[in-house]
């Protein structure tokens, strides 16, 4: 028999796990991509709402400035409320109100999510508390919180 022919007929079939292997190989290799993405996602996600936190506090240290007395003499220290408090017809009720709601429309309505005002003389604190445990090693405890001289 020709050895020719041998060599040949034994190399039937290589081709085909070779295409096997190399799917599989690439198959892992987009799933491992698909991961990365959702993560990067979540992760987009989590800066968004870090991001909206600090300007919401911005928000409130900019209506206690226009109404500087009041902040001063602690009009506006508020505990820490999860739920929208009432309009009560008053600027400082007013602004108390929108910034939880906005507070509640942009980080989500739900128990964890508070805000909280300080103020003794010029110096005021604000916090707001969120959930953030959807990002990556996030927390459902999250606080920010900031200081200012009124």
């Amino acid at each position: 028999m020709n050895p020719l022919f041998l060599s040949q007929r034994y190399q039937r079939g290589v081709g085909l796990i070779e295409v096997l292997i190399s799917t599989l190989i690439l198959s892992i290799g987009l799933l491992g991509i698909a991961a990365l993405q959702a993560n990067a996602l979540k992760n987009s996600q989590s800066s968004l709402t870090r991001s909206q936190v600090v300007m919401l506090s911005y928000f409130m240290l900019d209506a206690m400035r226009v109404n500087r007395a009041a902040a001063i003499n602690g009009s506006y220290n508020l505990g820490k409320t999860c739920t929208i408090v009432a309009d009560a017809g008053n600027i400082i009720s007013h602004d108390q109100h929108v910034w939880l709601q906005a507070i509640k429309e942009n980080l989500g309505d739900n128990a964890s999510t508070c805000g909280e005002i300080t103020c003794q003389g010029n110096d005021c604190v604000v916090r707001i508390y969120w959930d953030d445990s959807r990002g990556t090693s996030g927390s459902a405890d999250q606080m920010i919180e900031t200081r200012t001289r009124l």
